[in-house]
């Protein structure tokens, strides 16, 4: 296949509220577009999006599957993103690659959570947008009240374009609102009859003051326009085309279509839609122009991890052109990489392509950039932006279920989080435990079930350990002496230490000795063995922290005294003055900044009291949100994602960051002790 230019190049992703009809729309358009030669079912696996196994599995979209079709002159690149909110990233990485997205909404649910933040991502990233109502044919659809809702949510920009008649529960055709024409459809969704409006479409649905809305968005794009509306004058249909067409690109019109993926009806008016309204690659306004003949640009929007294809890239090249075998430079690494084989893909279908020009999604195998970095031309350094994405906020603890698995565990795991930036995978510092964090029990549910079907790797999640301390409230002095006889040299250290408290992280070490009690020599020994003692406190056996001890005095031998003598002598002091310097048990505190609807501020902060936090302040911030920032013991705060979630269905977002340590309330202490005891034990 020969490169395509940039004005016949459309990127489309599909986006919107899980189970809005995504993937089912993006079956229809494949099949209606012959691009697939069967309209697959998401009950049968047999879609062309959804084809890994995971997703077969559950139903459901994963992650983000690309589909390049050839439609009349253009080629469209469908991508169709996952809705499940534990996937926005690769929501993300779909709108970021596209130049429009169209956001499905069901005619049964109408505006969701979903809806709302893939529009809101589309805006952010300056895309051009539409709405396609779905599952019209649903005996339970309400077309009309579902288009009131996205006019009184999203504002005067939504402008239906086509619109359904229905009569005794039936849609009886398909009103074309640019044409002004009804279209019905056989059992095969072909469009059987081109009729004149009846009557009772025009009485029942006022389609006169429909179409007058969309001359009045359409009228708003063009100072000519705007004056030809207010004469009274009736908009040519190439008028109201280029003005739709205009406005999408400019952010001022977003149209609203209506189809039934099930029985393809509306599928043939939507894909010309996407040939007459939405916007070429080379229209979108871009900080990097869209010049086939500028030096390459190319933006690495996804990475696949295959432990048999190997690493799998989609590149949206921005400017210039990418070819086989052709020598590009990471502008984030500054390194030079050779491209391999490039390919345009139909689901896992893939077709090869010697090179690929500005305005095109192809995608690149075994080169070692990651999502978010660009490629360049050598000596022409261009770094392109890619969204942030969203922060992980759920985390559990993995271990390996059978002994020798880590090694495969680590290297799967490197492979899964290099395919998916919302997941993280590192030891904790503190508790030395590997923690697998994303953005909620889902997506660490598919992580672990990938780990083991693609890289044969078996894990056990467990809730994370909490990185305890432990200190000391008083002033003590503790006696220590080793001695032991057991023929020929013997071993003999004797000190005494005062322990009191401080601010400090590491033990602070002095020594008051005064008349040689103790050899010089012999104080590193002291001070190793205290130093190997913190490490376990007399409590719980945590860590000790904010520990001072001074060496105030001891006896030694002169021929039975050794260093080792002399550190068993320190850590006995150490035992007896932990235990009778008031030892507490410290916990971790940290700032918590929850941004959630105005609506649900008084359930998160009834919440937070009861997971022992403080409200520190609330400030508005904006939108009809409020920001509520607290301080929270982390043991409590574990499965917070999983509850603001469900409470703000899914609108509330948090950070949070360690802050200090506090005394834990003695009323927890033994079920804490009892906790980390068995988590040693496991």
């Amino acid at each position: 296949m020969n490169s395509i230019q940039a004005d016949k190049i459309k990127n489309i992703a599909l986006a919107g509220h899980h189970g809005s009809g995504k993937t089912g729309l993006a079956e229809a358009l494949l099949y209606g577009a012959g691009a697939s030669d069967r309209h697959g079912k998401i009950a049968d696996g047999t879609t062309v999006c959804d084809f890994d196994p995971e997703e077969i599995k559950r139903k459901a979209s994963l992650s983000t599957a690309l589909a390049g079709f050839q439609y009349q002159d253009y080629w469209i690149n469908l991508l169709d993103t996952p809705g499940i909110l534990d996937f926005a990233g690769e929501e993300l990485s779909g709108i970021a690659a596209a130049d429009t997205v169209v956001i499905t909404v069901s005619a049964k649910s109408g505006v969701r959570v979903g809806t709302k933040k893939a529009y809101a991502a589309a805006r952010a990233l300056g895309k051009s947008t539409m709405f396609a109502i779905t599952k019209i044919d649903d005996k339970d659809a309400n077309f009309y009240n579902v288009l009131t809702e996205l006019k009184t949510v999203f504002g005067p920009t939504v402008c239906p374009v086509v619109v359904p008649v229905i009569k005794d529960a039936q849609i009886v055709s398909y009103v074309n609102l640019i044409e002004m024409k009804a279209y019905t459809y056989d059992a095969k969704g072909k469009a059987v009859e081109e009729a004149e409006l009846p009557e009772m479409a025009e009485k029942e649905y006022r389609l006169d003051g429909l179409k007058a809305a969309v001359s009045e968005a359409v009228a708003e794009t063009d100072e000519s326009l705007m004056e030809k509306f207010f004469e009274g004058e009736e908009f040519e249909k190439k008028e109201l085309i280029d003005g739709i067409h205009n406005g999408m690109n400019q952010g001022m019109i977003t149209p609203v279509v209506c189809t039934s993926a099930l029985t393809m009806a509306g599928i043939d008016m939507l894909l010309k839609e996407f040939e007459l309204l939405v916007p070429a690659a080379n229209e979108v306004p871009s900080e990097i122009k869209c010049d086939p003949a500028a030096p390459l640009a190319a933006l690495v929007c996804k990475t696949v991890a295959d432990p048999f294809v190997g690493k799998m890239s989609y590149l949206k090249i921005l400017s210039g052109k990418i070819s086989s075998d052709m020598t590009v430079t990471n502008s984030r690494t500054g390194a030079d990489e050779k491209i391999g084989k490039l390919y345009t893909l139909l689901g896992k279908k893939q077709t090869e392509v010697k090179s690929a020009e500005a305005g095109d999604i192809v995608a690149a195998v075994k080169i070692s950039a990651s999502t978010g970095d660009t490629l360049c031309t050598p000596g022409n350094v261009i770094q392109a932006e890619m969204p942030e994405f969203p922060k992980p906020c759920y985390s559990m603890a993995v271990r390996a279920k059978n002994q020798g698995d880590e090694s495969k565990i680590s290297g799967g795991m490197q492979r899964l989080v290099e395919e998916d930036p919302t997941l993280t995978y590192v030891q904790d510092p503190l508790t030395k435990e590997q923690i697998l964090s994303g953005l909620g029990e889902q997506h660490l549910e598919i992580a672990v079930s990938k780990l083991k079907t693609k890289f044969g790797a078996d894990v056990v999640l467990s809730v994370p350990q909490v990185a305890y301390r432990e200190t000391i409230r008083k002033k003590v002095e503790a006696e220590g002496k080793h001695k032991k006889q057991s023929g020929g040299h013997g071993q003999y250290g004797h000190v005494k230490i005062a322990f009191e408290p401080c601010v400090s992280d590491e033990l602070i070490f002095e020594e008051k000795v005064f008349g040689g009690s103790v050899p010089k020599n012999y104080f590193p020994a002291v001070e190793k063995g205290l130093q190997d003692s913190v490490k376990k406190g007399v409590l719980a056996g945590c860590p000790v922290v904010g520990l001072k001890a001074i060496l105030l005095d001891g006896s030694y031998h002169p021929v039975d005294s050794s260093e080792m003598a002399f550190k068993m002598a320190a850590s006995i002091a150490y035992k007896e003055g932990m235990r009778n310097a008031d030892p507490v048990m410290l916990e971790p505190i940290s700032t918590l900044h929850v941004t959630a609807p105005d609506e649900n501020t008084g359930d998160i902060m009834g919440e937070l009291n009861k997971r022992r936090g403080r409200v520190l302040g609330m400030n508005p911030a904006g939108k009809g949100e409020t920001t509520i920032t607290a301080e929270v013991p982390s043991r409590e705060m574990h499965d917070f994602a999983l509850y603001l979630r469900q409470v703000t269905r899914g609108l509330g977002s948090f950070t949070l960051e360690f802050l200090r340590y506090e005394p834990l309330p003695s009323n927890l202490l033994t079920e804490v002790i009892t906790e980390i005891a068995a988590a040693n034990e496991a």
